[in-house]
């Protein structure tokens, strides 16, 4: 099909629609993304409270344990050569 064709064809094809847009349509597409939106960013700061309090929560537990500092040794080692 050559390019003016297949302008007539989708011409064509548009003419024939029988439902034209619903005039609310516009309105509950907007409602929907406003939501979306809102949705969206809550979520998003429910995730980054959430992150900042497991960092929180590991430094805290990180300041208490001290997981680098090597536990004392609970037995003597053993006494050899007497």
């Amino acid at each position: 099909m050559k390019r003016g064709e297949r302008e007539d064809a989708v011409r064509r094809i548009m003419e024939r629609a029988v439902a034209p847009v619903p005039p609310e349509l516009c309105a509950d597409a907007v409602r929907r993304g406003d939501r979306l939106l809102r949705q969206r960013r809550l979520a998003r700061r429910v995730l980054w409270l959430l992150v900042c309090a497991a960092a929180v929560a590991f430094a805290v537990w990180a300041a208490e344990a001290q997981p680098w500092v090597e536990p004392p040794s609970e037995t003597t080692p053993p006494i050899t050569g007497w």
